[in-house]
């Protein structure tokens, strides 16, 4: 449920990026694409619903808020780092800054809640070495260098994929049950990243052509 409201962001990035750089505007079949691409994350995650017996959380709608808020911070950073000049810095630099400012807001909430304190365990080593290195240090580096490199309306599209990917893991490797929901859901994000690709690609040979 909250996937939905939390990979908004390419929507929001599509968004403001359209109307701050003309070269980042799509076309109406690339925001079918968009649209197409959002309703298959929301059919794949949306119909699952909660567990048989379980009441409703009576701050469900604040949390459904705070992750379009996450969505929309998070297609905002795409749309600050093409504005400025961080689009043509370094990759690493980018990097490095939002990881900086990243750790002190975040070691100043901790102190601030009462969580400041350090619990070490072998799973817990693990997690943060795994989100330091595989998911921040390798894979927003990589995004990066490709946002010096290809337009970020192209790009963010591809982002529609990772929830996905995530329940297919966990159908692989955890045996969890895989329902129609889910592969609907995942046939019409393929659909429309194809649009949005596949537009910009047509678009692209067919200015090649003249």
């Amino acid at each position: 449920h909250m996937s939905v409201f939390l990979y908004t962001a390419p929507i929001f990035a599509a968004l403001g990026l359209h109307w701050l750089l003309p070269e980042e505007r799509l076309k109406p079949l690339q925001w079918l694409g968009v649209a197409v691409a959002f309703c298959g994350i929301a059919v794949a995650f949306l119909g699952k619903g909660q567990p048989a017996g379980s009441a409703v959380a009576p701050n469900m709608l604040l949390g459904d808020a705070m992750g379009l808020l996450a969505g929309l911070l998070w297609g905002a950073t795409t749309v600050a780092i093409r504005k400025t000049s961080l689009s043509e810095a370094a990759p690493a630099k980018t990097l490095f800054y939002q990881m900086a400012v990243a750790a002190a807001a975040l070691l100043a909430y901790a102190a601030a809640t009462g969580n400041a304190g350090f619990r070490y365990s072998q799973a817990a080593v693990l997690s943060v070495a795994f989100q330091s290195v595989v998911v921040a240090l390798s894979s927003y580096l990589a995004w990066f260098w490709l946002l010096r490199r290809y337009l970020a309306s192209r790009l963010s599209i591809l982002s529609f994929m990772t929830p996905l990917f995530g329940v297919s893991f966990g159908v692989l490797i955890l045996d969890e049950p895989l329902d129609a929901g889910f592969v609907l859901g995942a046939l019409l994000v393929l659909a429309g990243i194809t649009l949005v690709s596949g537009a910009e690609l047509l678009r692209e040979k067919l200015r090649r052509a003249r």
